[in-house]
Order: C-alpha cells, then sequence, then structure tokens
C-alpha cells in the first residue's frame, strides 16, 4: 500500500521535478538535491496524482476549517493551484510577486478577493517561509483571512515552525527526507545519494 509520501516521491522523481547534484539555491548555499515543480507541466499523470492528494489535504482541513478559495503566488505554486482548484470546485487566487501597472492593475488575479474570504494559501515548497508571509500580505489587506499553508514538500529548513509561532496552520504533503527515504526504498536513488539529503538537513538544523 503506497502512502501519500510515496506517491508524491514517485511523481516528483518520475516528472524530473526532483533532481539530485550539486546546485547553487536561493540563499547562496549548496544544496544536494533541487526541487522544480515547473517540470511536472511536461508530466500530466504526475501533476494529477500531485494535484488530487493536495485536493484530499485540503478537504480534510475544510471538514473542521471550511475554506472558499484557494491561493498561490506566481510562478512554481500557481502552476499547480488551477489543477487543485479544479478537483475541489473552488475559486482561486494568483498573487503576482509585483503589482500590474497597466489593464486590470493590482496584485492579484483570478477571482476577486473579498471581506470575509476564508483562503488557503499554496505553494510547491517551504524552505526559510519568508516568501509565504509576502504572499498572503495581499489577499489580508484585501480583507481575507489566510489561517491556512499547504505546501508539496516541507524542505526542513525551519520555515514551517517560523510560519507557526506567526500564527499560520502549515501543512506539507511530504518532507524532503521522508521523499528521499521513500525513493531509496524502492530503489529510485542509490544509498549514498539519500544519505547526501539527510545530512544536508541535519547540518542546515545543527548550524
Amino acid at each position: 500500500m503506497l502512502t501519500v509520501t510515496d506517491k508524491i516521491a514517485d511523481a516528483l522523481y518520475l516528472s524530473g521535478c526532483l533532481k539530485f547534484g550539486s546546485f547553487k539555491i536561493k540563499s547562496g548555499a549548496t544544496s544536494p538535491y533541487y526541487i522544480d515543480l515547473s517540470r511536472v507541466l511536461a508530466a500530466p499523470q504526475q501533476l494529477n496524482i500531485i494535484a488530487g492528494l493536495a485536493a484530499d489535504k485540503i478537504r480534510e482541513i475544510s471538514a473542521f476549517d471550511p475554506i472558499n478559495k484557494l491561493s498561490s503566488i506566481e510562478l512554481k505554486g500557481a502552476i499547480i493551484v488551477p489543477s487543485v482548484a479544479i478537483k475541489l470546485g473552488l475559486p482561486c487566487v494568483i498573487v503576482r510577486k509585483e503589482a500590474k501597472a497597466y489593464g486590470v492593475t493590482g496584485r492579484t488575479a483570478g477571482a476577486d478577493v473579498t471581506q470575509g474570504d476564508n483562503i488557503l494559501f499554496f505553494d510547491d515548497v517551504i524552505s526559510e517561509g519568508l516568501s509565504k508571509v509576502e504572499g498572503v500580505k495581499p489577499l489580508q489587506e484585501l480583507g481575507a483571512t489566510v489561517r491556512h499553508m499547504l505546501v508539496v514538500v516541507n524542505r526542513e529548513h525551519g520555515g514551517k515552525e517560523k510560519l507557526e509561532k506567526l500564527g499560520y496552520q502549515v501543512h506539507a504533503l511530504a518532507k524532503i527526507t521522508e521523499i528521499v527515504a521513500s525513493l531509496q526504498k524502492n530503489k529510485r536513488i542509490s544509498e549514498v545519494q539519500a544519505q547526501r539529503v539527510l545530512d544536508y538537513v541535519i547540518d542546515f538544523k545543527s548550524a
């Protein structure tokens, strides 16, 4: 019986979204892996799996805190969130990184944001969490409530804990350490590749 982590791990691996090697990341550090969720556009079956698992999680959340809209920030999360919204029959809002100065201006596109909306914020990964705070700000300024954030992968860089201290409930479909353990178990990657990622996460937490 495949777990949610197994399904996410396979979808990321088979779509080419998860790569192993040596990659310079946003912070300037070097990572032994990289997640590029835009690659899922070339793998509709894997996109459908990820979107379906995200939709299942949102249904769980909505059972005790009804969500009426989904949102994400351009680019990576915004690629996936419409597929999730279709499965749930919910409107979605995309937050722009910068306000548009022509045509329909402002920081949001898609569904209107109104006072009293309970919006779940969706994104591809969480590292340190800072971009999430910036992403939800335009929604809050328009009168929406954002209590829940959902990501596909928690990179285990402390972002989940930081956001939870700010009062957000942060949900992840899988942690990167669980993903590499699943891939090694199913012989997708070598023990050496898996251990590099595990060591990287441990070193980051102890730094």
